[in-house]
C-alpha cells in the first residue's frame, strides 16, 4: 500500500503516482483519471457533439477503457459504436473478443466482429509462418498494424463513423516519439498527437486517442477499481518480434527513474509541433488502385503486403 494520504480527502491513499507526487483513494482517482480524460477530450475537440463514434475495440484494458469511458461520457449525446477485429490467433484474440463481445452487450453498445481471414484472405498466424523468426518479409507486428489500419478506417467509413477512437495511451505515444526520433522520421514524428495523422484527408476517417495522456499503469488500475472487465491472460504470442519493444524498456526505464519523462516527450512534442507546424505531413493522397483506401503511390501499404503474403 501507498504510504500517503489521499491529496482529496485525507483518507488512506491506495494509489501513488510519482510524477506529481499525488496520492490517491480510490474513489478520488477514479475522478482524477477521467476528468483528464474529459480534459484530453475537449482542449483537442476529439468529439463533437452529435458526431458518430466508432471505437477499435480489442478487448485488452486500453481500448475497453476507453470504450467505457468514451460512452459514459459521450453516449447520450453521440451514438457509439464498437468495431472488434479478429486476427485469427486462436487462444489469444479470439478469447479477448468474447470479452469484448460481453461487455458492448452488458453496457448496450452495438458491435461489429470482422476478421482478417474474412478481409484479407488470410490469418496472422499465417503471416507468421511465411516471416517468422528470421523476418524474411519483414516483422509480423509491421504487417499486422498495416492490415488492421485499413480494416478499421474501411468500417469506419462503412458505419458511418466520423470519427474512430483507439486506446493509444501516453505510453504508447512517448515509444512513438522516440522511436520516430531514433529513424530520423520528421513526417511521422509530426502525425504523432492526440487526432492521428492530418483530420482532413479525404477517404481517411481521423482516428482520435482519448487516453493520449494517460500512462499504462493508470488505466489498469482505473479498469480495476470499476471492475471493467479485460483480457489479463497473456500477450500477442509474436509481440516479440515488435521493434517497439526496445524503446518500451527505456521509455519505461526512464520513466522509473526520472517520473514525468512520458509527460516531458509529450510537452517536446507539443512544442515542435507548434514551431514547425504541418511541414512533413503530406496533406493530400491518392487512391489505391486496387481498394481505393488513400495512399502516397498508385498501390497502398496494406495491398502490397497482401500481396506478398499471398505469393510466398
Amino acid at each position: 500500500m501507498p504510504k500517503g494520504k489521499c491529496d482529496r480527502c485525507g483518507k488512506n491513499a491506495v494509489i501513488e503516482l510519482p510524477y506529481g507526487p499525488h496520492w490517491f483513494c480510490g474513489e478520488h482517482f477514479l475522478r482524477f483519471f477521467e476528468k483528464r480524460v474529459r480534459k484530453t477530450c475537449r482542449a483537442n475537440k476529439l468529439i463533437e457533439p452529435g458526431e458518430k463514434i466508432l471505437v477499435a475495440y480489442s478487448g485488452g484494458k486500453d481500448s475497453a477503457v476507453t470504450l467505457y469511458l468514451v460512452n459514459k461520457i459521450f453516449g447520450k449525446r453521440n451514438p457509439i459504436q464498437a468495431l472488434l477485429i479478429d486476427e485469427g490467433i486462436e487462444g489469444y484474440r479470439d478469447k479477448a473478443l468474447d470479452i469484448a463481445e460481453k461487455n458492448c452487450k452488458a453496457w448496450g453498445i452495438p458491435f461489429k466482429r470482422v476478421s482478417f481471414k474474412k478481409e484479407a484472405g488470410f490469418t496472422m498466424v499465417d503471416v507468421m509462418k511465411k516471416t517468422g523468426a528470421k523476418k524474411r518479409l519483414g516483422s509480423t507486428c509491421a504487417f499486422c498494424g498495416v492490415i488492421r489500419r485499413r480494416i478499421m478506417n474501411q468500417f469506419a467509413k462503412k458505419l458511418g463513423a466520423e470519427k474512430l477512437a483507439t486506446g493509444h495511451n501516453l505510453d504508447d505515444e512517448a515509444q512513438s516519439a522516440l522511436m520516430n526520433l531514433c529513424d530520423a522520421d520528421l513526417s511521422r514524428f509530426l502525425r504523432l498527437g492526440p487526432v492521428s495523422g492530418n483530420a482532413n484527408i479525404k477517404g481517411l476517417v481521423p482516428r482520435i486517442k482519448p487516453l493520449w495522456e494517460s500512462p499504462e499503469i493508470e488505466i489498469i488500475a482505473f479498469a480495476e477499481f470499476n471492475g471493467i472487465d479485460y483480457y489479463r491472460e497473456q500477450c500477442c504470442p509474436f509481440k516479440w518480434q515488435a521493434k517497439r519493444n526496445d524503446f518500451r524498456g527505456i521509455v519505461n526505464h526512464l520513466e522509473s527513474s526520472y517520473p514525468g519523462t512520458m509527460y516531458s516527450v509529450l510537452s517536446f512534442f507539443r512544442q515542435a509541433k507548434s514551431k514547425i507546424g504541418k511541414r512533413g505531413v503530406k496533406t493530400e493522397l491518392g487512391s489505391c488502385s486496387k481498394c481505393g483506401e488513400p495512399c502516397n503511390g498508385k498501390v497502398c501499404n496494406a495491398c502490397k503486403q497482401i500481396e506478398l503474403i499471398k505469393k510466398k
